[in-house]
């Protein structure tokens, strides 16, 4: 009986190796880029202040990588990722630029399509409500939002229409752009940019991630024709301005022009880096002097690290080439359990609405700077009130998880503190994983630590989602990555 079972297995193992192999899904790539500059003069978002922009420091683009798998003819999957040069990317817009897709490319899954923001405070607004924009001589939200949606669906559409035989390569190097931007103190306090020169001054607050994560895509005659770059760091060095500006993302794709050729697509990818911030903490002088001995903008230095990284990675997985890769992609709405509204942290917000309210009846011209700030207050008082009949609120949202050959890529809406981006990294099945950020209009999430610290971006006011919100967004991302890896195996 046994030499039976062993005969058989030996002419079962026969057959596996004589039988054809099936076919191998081979990768298409399509890559388009596309200008977004608004018309002048355009209100800019990011700050509490209103800011009208009169001037474009540096062109805002959209750049779109557009990737399919086939086996023969058979498409099987499909995954469209859209980096933008904005503060970030409300639901609904994202549902415009879909809709306009549906139309130019029948048939087309245009739900596999998911845009990010870079996190430029120097772009314009997106949220028709947000600010009290004059209603004559600046462009209007909704004319922009217009604009835009019909430039990059018909970017889309070029990068869709044009691909073809293609090949991924992936790396991972490290540039030091961003610091924590929390300071703690003795007391156990934080706070967002505090001064770290007192004696009293206890250590940033969280842990730094200085990975650059890179994916090359190729063209059929391998052709280097888009690259996307994962830092954990929110585009903001020259966030206060009042102009139009892509931040030091411009840098980055002029830098990479002048190596791999001006037609490059670059996808700027923020990953989770909601305590980050290319702002100096500490040792700005140092910084400071030797950025100066380099004759460089602070912009150009930070381009100058990201750069020299993707060159470090480049010639070491080039011809590490995949053409063959599985292309999963899976978009998941979740529900996120919404931090609660504390009784005291409804009176806080109630009183100060009340503040902000006699600002602007003293002074009409408050009321450019304090319009914001009541509306941010505000969304904290409507939330308790909500509360008195749901008392267990949820958030939800749309995620992406795709996997690329040995790569994860998982999105969310937020400004997700990095401690959540490493716990999903740690507990990732994927050889290297990227968590991309800003898809949606979420706000703040911080971690357990920074709300015993408080102070902006930990306080209620700033989060929708708080820390045990967080954790099960981490839970779900780390569930729908390995569930892709352990499939394939």
């Amino acid at each position: 009986m046994v030499r039976c079972m062993l005969a058989f297995a030996s002419v079962w193992c026969a057959w596996l190796t004589l039988a054809p192999a099936a076919p191998a899904a081979q990768l298409y790539v399509g890559a388009a880029a596309v200008d977004i500059t608004p018309e002048l003069p355009v209100a800019v978002s990011g700050q509490f202040p209103l800011r009208i922009a009169r001037q474009v420091e540096t062109p805002l683009t959209a750049q779109v990588a557009a990737l399919e798998s086939r086996e023969g003819e058979r498409s099987t999957e499909v995954a469209i990722m859209v980096s933008c040069d904005l503060l970030y990317i409300p639901d609904d817009l994202s549902a415009l630029v879909r809709k306009q897709v549906a139309t130019r490319v029948p048939g087309l899954d245009a739900g596999k399509i998911f845009l990010n923001g870079t996190h430029t405070h120097t772009a314009p607004v997106l949220l028709s409500d947000k600010y009290p924009i004059p209603a004559e001589g600046v462009t209007q939200v909704d004319a922009y939002r217009e604009f835009f949606a019909a430039r990059v669906a018909d970017a889309i559409a070029q990068a869709w229409q044009g691909r073809d035989r293609g090949s991924v390569a992936w790396g991972l190097g490290h540039a030091a752009v961003a610091q924590n931007r929390r300071a703690v103190y003795a007391d156990g306090s934080a706070q967002m940019y505090g001064r770290t020169d007192l004696p009293e001054f206890r250590g940033l607050e969280g842990y730094e991630d200085h990975d650059v994560g890179t994916l090359f895509f190729f063209n059929a005659e391998s052709r280097l024709v888009a690259v996307a770059v994962g830092v954990a760091c929110p585009s903001q060095e020259v966030e206060s301005r009042s102009t139009v500006n892509a931040d030091f993302w411009h840098a980055v794709r002029q830098q990479l022009h002048d190596r791999y050729g001006e037609d490059l697509c670059v996808l700027a990818w923020c990953t989770a880096a909601g305590d980050q911030s290319p702002h100096l903490m500490y040792r700005r002088a140092a910084e400071e002097r030797m950025r100066q001995l380099r004759g460089l903008t602070r912009e150009q230095e930070i381009a100058r690290r990201i750069v020299r990284a993707v060159d470090d990675v480049y010639p070491v997985v080039k011809n590490d080439r995949h053409d063959d890769v599985t292309l999963h992609h899976v978009v998941q709405p979740i529900r996120l359990p919404m931090r609660r509204v504390t009784e005291a942290e409804y009176a806080e917000a109630k009183a100060a609405c009340q503040r902000a309210d006699a600002a602007m009846a003293a002074d009409p011209k408050a009321a450019a700077g304090e319009f914001r700030r009541k509306k941010w207050y505000e969304e904290t008082v409507q939330r308790y009130q909500r509360q008195q009949t749901d008392p267990n609120p949820e958030l939800p949202m749309e995620m992406h998880v795709v996997r690329i050959g040995d790569v994860a890529i998982c999105t969310n809406p937020f400004e997700l503190f990095t401690d959540f981006g490493i716990r999903i990294q740690a507990r990732s099945k994927a050889l290297q994983t990227f968590v991309v950020q800003l898809t949606g209009v979420g706000g703040y999430v911080p971690t357990e630590k920074a709300v015993r610290g408080g102070h902006y971006s930990a306080v209620v006011h700033s989060n929708l989602v708080g820390p045990e919100g967080g954790q099960v967004l981490v839970d779900q991302a780390v569930e729908q990555i390995n569930r892709l890896f352990s499939e394939a195996r």
